[in-house]
Formats: C-alpha cells, structure tokens, sequence
C-alpha cells in the first residue's frame, strides 16, 4: 500500500481537511424560518428537513470534488485556480453562496432593522472586523467623511429612506470610487479575486494539516523507515 495512503489514513487529521467542505455548506438556520412556521409544524420535523438539505447539498459537492484531482500546491497559480473552479462547480450544484453572496446576506439581516445611515455603517464595521476583512484603502474613513459631509449639507442626521439625503450620499461615494479606481462593472473581477484568495488559504490549510499528519505518523515505530512524501503528490479523492 502506498506510503502517503497509509499514513494518511491512520490520522484523525486527515479529517481537518474536510472542514473545507464543512465551511461551503454553513448557512444561517434562520434562513430557513424566514417566515413563521405553518400551524402543526413541529420543531423536530423542520430541523429533519434542515438535515436532509444540508445532506444533500454535501453530497453533492462531494460528488464534484471525486471527480477532479485537488493539487495541494498554494504556491502555483494554476493549482490555486483550478481549486477555486472546483470549489465554485461544488457550490453552485449544491446550490450554495458564494463568500461574497455571505457578506451580502449577512449585512441585509444585520442591518434591515437599522434606520439611520451613521449606525448603518458602524454595523458594516463590524461585520468587516468580524469577518477579518481588511480596509487597506481605508475606505471606511472616506465612507464616514461623506457621510459627515452630507448630514452637514442637510442639517440632519440621514436617515435611509431619505431619498434625496441618500442620493447625495451615492454622489459623494462615486466620487470616491473614482478616486479609488472602483467601477460597477468591476464587481465580477473583484469576486473573483476574493474567489482565489480564499482558494489558497484554503489550499495552505490542507497543506498544513496534511504536513502536521505526516509528522505525527512518522513518529510511530511503524512508519519511522518510511521515505517522506511530497503533500504535492497526494489525492484528495482517496481520503473523501
């Protein structure tokens, strides 16, 4: 039997790996009770249709990842690349958000109940930090600059269905978007980016883990004359 299998198969770190597909298929229960549960309904019977989504929609994404062979190589771009395919095929199969689509509905639960522009914001802030997303262009600043500047304009606080307050505001951030080189029509590239940026750190992930389960096994007596493998060399298939 072959050295990676063997040793691999033998640690319960192997299946850390698997947290990736467990990550592609968090979602909010609460999006399954958007609305109030029919008369009858009992708790049990809905978290048993809750299991059964989520178990198909792991299932299928299984499916698409023991079809395509994974290359644990963070470093490659091509390897980083077709990862990130694999990952989008499984997630729109198993009918899954993309990170991006996350964020969005995140911000619209968290914030569908706020009325003022200013508090609206501080809660974007803090889904960011959450989220451990970065401003590197201090967006967030010029966000509250313009923000300062429309409610001096208008002598109020700007509440969110203030239509003509909001327009100013949307003025104010396309003159930043501007600055900052952002355009609408970009939106798609900068998905994608975020896209492969997760792709390898998840890529690092496997690595790591696959690395950490190695060393531990090849401490055991029956592995120690053992040559060591390359984490390049492994199949994802063969642990799923």
């Amino acid at each position: 039997m072959a050295f990676s299998y063997r040793l691999l198969s033998r640690s319960k770190q192997l299946y850390g790996s698997q947290a990736i597909l467990n990550q592609q298929l968090a979602f909010p229960v609460r999006y399954y009770a958007k609305e109030a549960a029919p008369d009858g309904f009992k708790g049990d019977e809905m978290l048993k249709d809750i299991f059964r989504d989520l178990k198909k929609q792991f299932d299928t994404a299984i499916g698409v990842f023991r079809k395509e062979k994974i290359i644990i190589d963070p470093e490659d771009p091509a390897a980083v690349s077709h990862y990130a395919k694999v990952m989008k095929t499984a997630r729109e199969k198993a009918g899954l958000l993309s990170e991006s689509q996350r964020i969005q509905y995140t911000i619209e639960e968290e914030t569908k109940d706020i009325p003022d522009a200013r508090t609206y914001f501080l809660q974007l802030q803090e889904i960011r930090i959450k989220r451990d997303l970065p401003d590197e262009l201090g967006v967030e600043a010029m966000m509250m600059d313009a923000l300062e500047k429309v409610e001096k304009e208008i002598k109020k606080p700007l509440m969110r269905n203030d239509k003509k307050g909001m327009a100013l505001l949307m003025a104010e951030f396309d003159k930043i978007n501007t600055k900052l080189g952002v355009r609408r029509e970009d939106l798609p590239k900068y998905e994608e980016e975020l896209e492969l940026k997760i792709a390898k750190a998840q890529l690092e992930e496997l690595k790591k883990d696959a690395v950490e389960a190695m060393e531990t096994q090849r401490k055991r007596e029956e592995f120690k004359n053992e040559e060591a493998v390359d984490v390049k060399s492994l199949d994802i298939r063969n642990f799923l």
